[in-house]
């Protein structure tokens, strides 16, 4: 198998060059990076298509995994036209390329695509309503992939987190270090996904649909919800996390009970976030027959790696 992984140097791109390395031939490319050897000139650069399109027509992959996007939400605001270029049209000219190879390709979404309100999890048929350009834009690269035609593979996830890099955690724990006191928001509940699950469960799913999947066998394609299981706020997020420090023997300047609860209206940010980003993966877990673990199982896990 000839899998082309585009986006490898992000938090999910780290993982999956782990998780998808014994299914193939794997070429791995990040934007900022020199290629591998099957084209050590071009770069994954989503800002300039014809070089990713290239990528592809060189390595004639028979899976594309597209780990890449721009997933700051709140600069997206300012610039939404980048945005659309990485996240929509950029997709979109990779799902025709796909089309044509009849390769199939894995794209990661997000809950951002829906409004966040009620509490009940969303399903793949809910309506979609973004509340900002990050959603929008990755509503729109969904809808260019389904319109190419092409085998697919479309997980939306949520609250992503990796050890390599940045992320929620790793900011906590810095500021209860730093601070007195801690405001956290407690009224936007999801949860928190590590980026080894998203892999992972990539490779599964690569690994189930391909040996019998003939080059026009859509059934299996569409979208899915892929998140860890068990729900949180932030401020559950945050709680959980200090408390796993404070037993491994971190000093925290501020800890448990200098921690506050506050609703999103005390936080405002150029973006809006959704309430409710709890996300049903039923059919996930019905088509791959797949248990998802508990968010906290993943975020211990994470924290053990950096504490």
């Amino acid at each position: 198998m000839n899998i082309l992984l585009l986006g490898s140097g992000g938090q999910v791109g780290w993982e999956l060059q782990r998780a998808l390395a014994p299914l193939g031939q794997l070429h791995a490319f990040d934007a900022h990076s020199p290629g591998p050897d099957a084209a050590p000139h071009l770069r994954a650069d989503f800002t300039q298509p014809e070089q990713v399109l290239e990528i592809i027509r060189i390595v004639q992959p028979d899976v594309i995994v597209n780990a890449a996007a721009h997933t700051a939400v709140d600069k997206a605001e300012a610039e939404p036209e980048l945005a659309r270029l990485i996240n929509a049209t950029t997709p979109g000219l990779i799902a025709q390329e796909a089309a044509r190879l009849g390769a199939l390709l894995v794209h990661y979404s997000t809950d951002y695509v829906f409004d966040g309100s009620g509490a009940t999890p969303w399903s793949e048929d809910d309506p979609v309503a973004p509340l900002g350009v990050y959603g929008r834009t990755k509503l729109e690269g969904e809808q260019q992939i389904l319109q190419s035609g092409c085998r697919h593979l479309i997980f939306r996830t949520s609250w992503v987190y990796g050890a390599r890099g940045g992320n929620f955690a790793k900011t906590m724990l810095r500021l209860a270090r730093e601070r007195d006191q801690l405001h956290v928001i407690d009224d936007q509940i999801g949860a928190p996904t590590g980026a080894d699950l998203l892999a992972d469960v990539t490779a599964h799913a690569i690994r189930h649909l391909l040996p019998p999947m003939r080059r026009n066998d859509l059934t299996q394609s569409g979208i899915y919800h892929l998140a860890a299981d068990g729900e949180t706020s932030w401020y559950g997020y945050a709680r959980f996390v200090l408390e796993r420090a404070q037993r491994a023997g971190n000093v925290l300047k501020a800890g448990l009970a200098q921690m506050q609860p506050i609703p999103s209206s005390a936080y405002p940010t150029p973006a809006r976030r959704p309430h409710n980003s709890r996300l049903d993966t039923t059919r996930l877990r019905n088509t791959f027959g797949l248990c998802l673990p508990h968010w906290e199982t993943g975020v211990a896990r994470m924290l053990d790696e950096i504490l």
